[in-house]
């Protein structure tokens, strides 16, 4: 019997979307009590169809057990000026009652062997449907706007190479890693700088007028036609 995708998707995307608002709403609530904000901007999207079933045959899941097995058909990204930003946003996260952390992966101190970096958390949310409480999985990624320029060039490059890439593009991108990385040991090192830096924009010249916040609230508006593109298509 064919699945119906639409039926089994829908609770997914419904995650997707009440957890994009949950997160932005912890970036506004730090940013109305003037205080430094963790979490820069959020992303999420729904796994497409043909995504879930390529790794379900890659890593042998049963078409049945996808809710169980399969973590990230949800999934969603935090994006962070600091590294420390980010060790913040996975202890809020951890403290939440409306989700439980189920399993952390900190590629952050156990980079992986292509220079990947990022915080991954695997949560289960209660997601509630006209038939009831269904508690369903999804995956968090944390990380700084470094690392994931990193990891969008290295995802490109990805389907360019099949996964198998030459040696040297493969040495090159673990270079680019590790600079990525000095970079934000560099911004971590001048953080309270920047950060005092922000606040007086922020105070000294009144929110609106400040070019930092009209940045983000710009950056804000962009995520939101974004997300309505991808509700469309």
């Amino acid at each position: 019997m064919e699945r119906d995708w639409e039926e089994f998707l829908a609770p997914y995307e419904q995650t997707v979307s009440e957890l994009k608002v949950k997160l932005r709403g912890i970036r506004k609530q730090f940013r109305e009590q003037n205080r430094h904000v963790p979490i820069e901007f959020v992303t999420g999207r729904v796994k497409p169809v043909d995504s879930i079933v390529t790794k379900s045959q890659l890593r042998h899941i049963p078409m049945s057990r996808l809710e169980e097995e399969m973590s990230d058909i949800a999934g969603l990204r935090i994006m962070c000026q600091f590294v420390e930003d980010i060790h913040q946003v996975v202890d809020i996260i951890r403290k939440r009652k409306d989700m439980k952390v189920i399993q952390e992966r900190d590629y952050i101190t156990n980079k992986k062997a292509s220079g990947y970096r990022s915080y991954h958390l695997v949560i289960e949310y209660p997601v509630q449907l006209i038939s009831g409480e269904k508690k369903i999985l999804a995956e968090i990624q944390i990380r700084t706007l470094a690392m994931n320029f990193w990891a969008t060039i290295e995802h490109s490059l990805n389907y360019k190479y099949q996964g198998v890439f030459p040696e040297e593009m493969s040495e090159r991108l673990q270079r680019a890693a590790e600079a990525a990385y000095q970079l934000d040991e560099e911004m971590s090192n001048i953080r309270e700088e920047i950060q005092e830096a922000q606040r007086l924009f922020s105070h000294g010249r009144g929110k609106r007028d400040d070019v930092y916040y009209r940045t983000v609230l710009n950056r804000e508006k962009k995520e939101e036609v974004t997300d309505e593109s991808s509700d469309r298509s």
